[in-house]
């Protein structure tokens, strides 16, 4: 699989990155086999709120837009630490509530903070006896939503969590139509078993592994989007509706070309539904509009042909070895063929990092010599192959090519948390130009919030904190999280 900056690490190794210390407080954690970091934001007022826990208390620190600390609470905890930290609610009166998962997703424990008087609340949620799994769990508006799945039926369950209580929604799947690999009729039900979804998060690049598969599922604003490209003919996607519980269904056809592939895929982000189709011999990217299903974009290129909006060389890896460079459209089109393709969009200032790609894997084998054997065992093993160039498209779905690429505040994100070995925990929250990382630093023993912005910066050798009046303003944040 494609490692996250994979290139600017191997290729880029100065000690510039463009990053400024905003805030420093020291923090004692135990237990950091067990420990999370959880960003969040209140989406009404900005303040920003950070937890940490261990395996005696949890922390509560509350920063104002403009990241002054205002407020912190320190409680202790019993249940919880056996454990995870899945999410987080904040009601309209200000109370935080953080929602701790078993091990087997079939409880989860619910604490509600008061920062103001100091005191917690601790209540209980069962799931119900035919609840199967968890699909994924999210925040949309100071509210925590999980999306299960129940055993044996056609639908999903949307459970919402707010104000110390919840609701549910069903989004019923039993009356559309759903195929195998044979193209035979299946239930949701099968279908789901087979092609299990995976979250994209938006707000970090998402990696091939995550890129190739073929059942996504994103977040946007009052709806969920499922995508299925499982038959290499067409996008089954669906949109549900988090207000209302309505299934609505779009199907867009990939790309059209002589030659059948088995290399297809898509990728959906503001509001487009991004389409590629690569054969041996050719390679065809589309950009359609979710809400009208028609084309914004094409472009198709021959094995013959440069392609000039790459911003990136054509890169080839096997396992875990120093990737290599393909030389030409060609040996891309050959590598690529019979993988797993990929697309990844990425969207900053108005511009959109694309990623097209692909994974598989392939088998080998060595000749294994012992004294008493003259021919040898034959020893099979398995290798992971992955193919893949960058392209940048602007607002007007345009390519532009840029040859003096400014890493981004992502990238520089991650090149710090590669280079810094005393960071044990972290989460990040993404403003609108700029990242902010809350890490702890197991060696100072502090909790340290830094800045992230796009381009160049030389890294300051123990910079005191920052003047707080660049953060004067508010700022509009995001979220991310951490693996």
């Amino acid at each position: 699989m494609k490692k996250l900056l994979l290139l600017f690490l191997l290729f880029f190794k100065t000690g510039f990155y463009s990053q400024t210390i905003v805030n420093s407080l020291p923090l004692n954690l135990n237990f950091l086999g067990k420990t999370q970091i959880l960003n969040a934001k209140d989406e009404n007022t900005n303040d920003v709120y950070i937890f940490t826990w261990d395996n005696k208390n949890v922390n509560i620190l509350k920063y104002n837009p403009s990241l002054f600390l205002s407020n912190q609470f320190t409680d202790s905890i019993k249940h919880e630490t056996s454990r995870n930290l899945i999410g987080y609610s904040i009601s309209n009166n200000k109370k935080t509530t953080l929602y701790w998962s078993s091990r087997d997703y079939r409880n989860i424990l619910i604490t509600i903070y008061n920062l103001d008087s100091k005191t917690s609340e601790l209540l209980n949620f069962d799931f119900p006896q035919n609840h199967e799994y968890v699909i994924s769990s999210f925040q949309q508006n100071n509210v925590f939503y999980i999306l299960a799945k129940e055993t044996n039926l056609d639908h999903l369950l949307l459970y919402k969590f707010e104000d110390g209580k919840y609701g549910v929604k069903m989004f019923d799947f039993s009356n559309f139509v759903f195929k195998n690999k044979k193209n035979a009729p299946i239930s949701f039900d099968t279908f789901i078993r087979q092609n299990p979804l995976k979250q994209i998060d938006p707000d970090i690049y998402a990696t091939i592994d995550l890129a190739t598969n073929v059942s996504k599922m994103y977040t946007a604003q009052d709806h969920i989007i499922l995508t299925f490209d499982t038959d290499f003919i067409k996008t089954q996607a669906f949109d549900l509706n988090i207000k209302t519980g309505d299934v609505k269904e779009k199907t867009f056809n990939l790309p059209a070309n002589e030659t059948p592939s088995r290399t297809t895929n898509s990728f959906y982000s503001d509001n487009k539904l991004f389409q590629i189709k690569a054969t041996k011999d050719s390679f065809l990217f589309e950009i359609k509009d979710f809400e009208t299903e028609k084309s914004v974009k094409s472009y198709s290129f021959s094995k013959k042909d440069s392609i000039p909006y790459k911003n990136s060389p054509f890169i080839m890896q096997i396992d875990n070895e120093r990737p290599t460079q393909l030389k030409t459209t060609d040996k891309f089109l050959k590598n690529i063929n019979g993988l797993s393709a990929g697309i990844s969009v990425f969207q900053n200032n108005k511009n959109s990092f694309i990623t097209f790609s692909g994974l598989g894997s392939y088998s080998d084998f060595y000749l294994s010599y012992n004294p008493y054997d003259k021919f040898g065992e034959r020893v099979s093993y398995s290798l992971s192959k992955s193919v893949y160039f960058d392209a940048k498209l602007n607002e007007d779905m345009n390519f532009i090519k840029d040859n003096q690429t400014r890493p981004l505040a992502i990238e520089n994100l991650f090149y710090f948390l590669n280079n810094d070995k005393n960071i044990k925990l972290y989460d990040a929250l993404r403003l609108e130009n700029c990242y902010i990382l809350s890490y702890y630093d197991s060696f100072s023993k502090q909790f340290i919030m830094r800045k992230f912005n796009d381009g160049f910066m030389i890294e300051d050798n123990g910079n005191p904190i920052i003047n707080k009046s660049v953060f004067s303003n508010p700022v509009n944040f995001g979220k991310i999280n951490s693996n």
